[in-house]
Formats: structure tokens, sequence, C-alpha cells
């Protein structure tokens, strides 16, 4: 893979904040939400792209998926509601969650959807709704010095038979899928600041995780220690844990990016690791997690809050702050 050879096929600019994203398999359509609280289609195919809108939620969207020919949105509201794809018609709408929705995903046979939020509950769903099991009492609902904490961040192996979730404290739990039970937990205390003197205020967390393509390692994304806590001026963050062990293999800073890594996805044959996120201005992160070095560092036009790719990683689309971006790789 050239990684310098990043170029920008469609940019298209916003009002909002985008935080959700379903692309629909091996087209450049898909589907993004954010801060307008409206579900929005876009074909970056098009010459000029348009977006059509259709139903959505009283706060914020956070998380997109397509399952079972069905659009599923979730959001602050801590609802999960299903879309007719085609009509944009609600199918139906669940209480998912006492508080925030921060992610939900398809399990790699898309028999389950996972749901976290900052009640910290980890819940695991059927595609129509129907609530399988929750996984509790491991993510606290305070943080050490008693702020409220978060749930962010959740992964399936490639598998399916275990979840990764991980919160703002920098704890990480591996369940096994099939009974709910707690496997081990790992910590990256790294990537959660505590200010007690200036602002009495808390910041940062595991904002994204990635199994390995073989299941072994666990990729965890965030940002390191931060001196003003009304910034992320801490540069971006990613260990890497041989997850049954419980053991770090692997530290990578980046010297040239600040801000959260919101997304990670190793490539399914080769091995390398993609990360994306930022504080005011983007980035791009490819590593190779085993000799611990970076591969490559692109400097991108916002924060990204979520990223899908296609064709192997050489196709990536991204939404952020105002904007949706669609960039191309060479093989």
């Amino acid at each position: 893979m050239n990684f310098s050879s990043i170029k920008t096929a469609k940019n298209h600019g916003r009002q909002d904040i985008l935080f959700g994203l379903a692309r629909i398999p091996n087209t450049n359509k898909a589907f993004v939400g954010g801060s307008d609280f409206k579900i929005h289609e876009i074909d970056f195919d098009q010459p000029k792209p348009e977006l059509r809108a259709f139903g959505g939620h009283s706060s914020y969207i956070t998380s997109l998926l397509l399952a079972d020919g069905a659009l599923i949105s979730a959001g602050y509201d801590g609802k999960m509601i299903w879309w007719n794809v085609a009509t944009g018609e609600k199918i139906r709408s669940i209480d998912a969650h006492k508080k925030w929705i921060r992610r939900i995903l398809l399990s790699p046979d898309g028999k389950w959807i996972a749901s976290v939020a900052d009640d910290m509950a980890v819940r695991l769903w059927n595609s129509q709704g129907k609530l399988i099991r929750e996984m509790t009492n491991e993510h606290k609902p305070l943080t050490p010095t008693n702020f409220q904490s978060m749930l962010y961040a959740s992964a399936f192996s490639p598998d399916g038979k275990y979840l990764a979730t991980a919160d703002k404290t920098g704890h990480i739990v591996v369940w096994e899928t099939a009974s709910g039970k707690k496997v081990v937990t790992m910590e990256a205390p790294i990537m959660y600041t505590w200010d007690p003197t200036a602002r009495r205020h808390s910041i940062g967390g595991i904002r994204s995780l990635a199994f390995s393509p073989d299941g072994k390692h666990l990729a965890v994304g965030g940002t390191g220690k931060i001196g003003n806590v009304d910034h992320l001026e801490a540069n971006a963050r990613i260990e890497v844990f041989m997850w049954e062990k419980a053991e770090r293999t692997a530290e990578l800073v980046s010297d040239k990016h600040k801000g959260l890594v919101e997304h990670l996805e190793y490539h399914p044959t080769e091995g390398w690791l993609l990360g994306a996120g930022g504080a005011g201005e983007g980035f791009l992160i490819f590593m190779d997690t085993k000799e611990k070095k970076f591969l490559h560092q692109e400097k991108v036009p916002m924060n990204i809050h979520a990223l899908a790719s296609g064709n192997a990683l050489k196709s990536l689309m991204v939404v952020g702050h105002q904007r949706m971006v669609l960039f191309q790789m060479e093989g």
C-alpha cells in the first residue's frame, strides 16, 4: 500500500457536527447523523453530492449501522431506532439505555448488536431489537474522583466470540459474547487525565478499540496526559495488548498529531493498523504495531468522529466537524 498516495475524492461541507456513519457495502453511498438530530443519506458518486434527510432523534445521533436490511440509529436520547432504508419510515423505537448511547456495532456474523452508553451498561440485542443479555458492574459510573464516567468504545473479535469495551478512566474489559462472562480486564491509565487544581475536571478516555485479524491483539485508542484540560493538547496515543494475557505489547504516540484516536481498524490481510481522529484538526495515521513504528501520518481538514472503509481500506469515508470526506488510496 502506498500510504502517501491519499487523495481527496469528494469533500462536502456542512454546518453541523457528524458522529454517526453507516456505509452501504461496495458503494460510496452512506447514512450520516449528528448534532442536527436528523439522519441524512448521501451519494458520493454524484457530481455534487446532495443529502436526503429523513427522521431522527430528540438529541444528537451518535452511531449508525445497517443490519437485516434496516438502518439502526442511536443517540443521546438513549433510544435505538430502526428505519426503512428505502422510504425513511420508522419501523420501531426502543428505550435502549438510561443515558447517552455512545456506540452501537454489529457482530461479524450479523447476529448481534452491541450497545454501550453512559449508564455504563453493555447490552447485546438481536437484529430486531430484542434484548439478549446485559453486562454490568465492570465499568463504574463514577471516576476515582467522583465525576461522571463514560463508556465510549466497543469492538467485536473477528470470530464474534468476544466483545471488548472501554471507558473514560482507561478501564478495558473483554467479555465472552455467548455467556456475557468477563474474560479479562486491562488498564490504559495514561489516556485519562484528572486536573485536581486548575479546573477540578477530567478528560480523555479510551475512544476506540480494534481486534487484530487473528484475534490475538487488541488495539486501544485515545490521547496522552493532557496539560490544559480545556483543550485536547496531548498527542494521539495507541496502545496494543496481547489481551488474553493482559500484556501490553506496544505503545505508539504520534509526534505530529494531537487529539483523540476515535477510530481504529486493522487491514484484513496485511496487518497494519489505521487510526483516525483529531482535535482542532484531524489525522489519519498508519502503524506497524509489530515493529512499533508509524508508516505514515496524514493531516486532514477536520476532526474525524467516524470512518467507514471499503475495498480493503483503499477507500476511506470519514465524517466529523462540519465536513464529510471520501479519501482514495492507491494500491
